[in-house]
C-alpha cells in the first residue's frame, strides 16, 4: 500500500479492502480493492491491486485518511460509504458482500440507518436496493 499511495495520491481503499478494515467482513483480501476518480491513470506499480474508477464527482464523500506510517497515508473509504459501494456494485461484488456488511454495521451502537440512507441518495444505484435490506433486516 504505501508504493500504491506514493505513485497515485488519490488512491483509496474500497469495497472489500475498507469492509475489512472497518470490521464489517471477514473476508481475505487476495489484493487489496483501489479506487481512483474516474479518467486518472492507473499507476504502474510493482504491488497488485485490483483498481477501480469511481465518478470524480462523488469520489470524495465519505473519503478518510489512513495513516500507512509516519508520513505516509492512502485514503480509505468510511463504513457507511463502504456499504454504499458494495450495494452499488453488488452485481459485481456480490450481494452477500454488502447484506453481511449492513447486518454488522446495523449491530453497532449509535448506527443511524437514515445516515446511510442520506449518503445513498447521492448514489443513483444504491438507494433502492440498500432501502429493501433495511427493511428485511429492521
Amino acid at each position: 500500500m504505501l508504493e500504491i499511495s506514493q505513485r497515485a495520491s488519490k488512491a483509496t481503499l474500497c469495497l472489500g479492502s475498507a469492509l475489512i478494515r472497518h470490521q464489517l467482513s471477514d473476508d481475505i483480501d487476495a489484493m487489496p480493492n483501489i479506487a481512483l476518480p474516474r479518467g486518472t491513470r492507473i499507476p504502474a506499480t510493482r504491488a497488485r491491486a485490483r483498481w477501480h474508477s469511481f465518478d470524480p464527482q462523488t469520489f470524495e464523500l465519505g473519503r478518510e485518511s489512513l495513516k500507512l506510517d509516519s508520513k505516509t497515508t492512502i485514503g480509505l473509504y468510511s463504513a457507511e460509504r463502504s456499504i454504499v459501494d458494495a450495494f452499488r456494485l453488488r452485481g459485481r461484488e456480490g450481494h452477500e458482500m454488502a447484506n453481511e456488511a449492513l447486518r454488522r454495521w446495523l449491530r453497532r451502537p449509535g448506527a443511524q440507518p437514515s445516515t446511510l440512507l442520506a449518503l445513498a441518495a447521492k448514489f443513483r444505484r444504491a438507494l433502492t436496493p440498500l432501502r429493501a435490506s433495511l427493511e428485511v433486516l429492521l
